[in-house]
């Protein structure tokens, strides 16, 4: 069903029908921009913060566990990947959820509301901003452990599976978090209790195999631990858990995920009531 936008009812001219088409491209991509320019005018903070963040985690691991191995590189180079995950999966979540969270507080959330967007337009619009975020802070990251190891991926396309499936994955609960959150306190009960533990208890730092049997199995259902494994396997050559398990783990989570997030957007749940 095509829509159409007409001038505003104050303007005396004739009005104006546009025909938009299936989908409203211009809509759909002037939503992508305002979030790219949200984090970017922040850069220091949505961008230089995580780098930091990250060279300072590789700098105390090596410092601390490096020198007990016998090859220091090595560890090196089973730690960079997962730190680059870690940057993905923590800012696409930030961006989306916070990003509705401050149109709500602020009452803004309505001109993005008020526009001729469906659904399915809004959701790509905010998951393809964070996922934006996420997707340039692993690069910044990586550029930056290149110094303490080569980053050379092995397998291109696990690390762009997995690598893009995390920035999708973690938008998509960001947006989710900000339409449920009515503050910013629940926000970060989201990230400290839910998306930190996961992270850090999903081989970020370690192979799996130094867990007990019983901790092994608990971890095989994080999906995060899916995303760092097939990631670092793009690089190393390496993995702890069977890499067509975790993509099919991962498609159907954010398939899942994807639909949830159009219903909730259509229902209008805590964003137009």
């Amino acid at each position: 069903m095509s829509r159409t936008m007409s001038k505003p009812l104050l303007d005396s001219s004739p009005p104006i029908v546009r025909n938009l088409g299936p989908v409203n491209w211009m809509g759909l991509a002037t939503l992508y921009k305002k979030e790219v320019k949200r984090f970017m005018r922040v850069g220091p903070q949505t961008l230089l913060a995580p780098i930091i963040s990250n060279l300072l985690y590789m700098t105390v691991f090596v410092l601390a566990f490096a020198a007990l191995r016998p090859d220091p590189s090595e560890f090196m180079a089973f730690l960079a990947p997962g730190l680059v995950m870690l940057g993905i999966l923590n800012n696409a979540a930030a961006n989306s959820s916070s990003s509705i969270m401050t149109g709500k507080m602020m009452g803004s959330i309505t001109d993005v509301l008020t526009p001729p967007l469906s659904p399915i337009e809004l959701a790509l619009g905010w998951i393809g901003g964070a996922a934006t975020r996420g997707v340039l802070v692993a690069l910044a990251t990586g550029a930056a452990l290149s110094f303490f190891t080569p980053l050379l991926p092995s397998h291109i396309w696990a690390v762009l599976y997995f690598g893009l499936s995390a920035a999708f994955m973690m938008s998509m609960v960001g947006v989710l978090s900000g339409v449920w959150a009515e503050k910013f306190d629940q926000l970060a009960v989201v990230n400290q209790f839910i998306i930190l533990p996961l992270s850090f208890l999903s081989g970020t730092f370690y192979k799996i195999d130094v867990l007990p049997p019983l901790f092994q199995t608990l971890i095989k259902g994080n999906p995060l631990f899916y995303l760092i494994d097939g990631f670092r396997y793009g690089f190393t050559g390496e993995a702890d858990a069977n890499l067509m398990v975790g993509v099919v783990f991962i498609a159907i989570l954010n398939i899942a995920l994807f639909l949830t997030v159009w219903l909730v957007l259509r229902a209008g749940w805590r964003i137009k009531s």
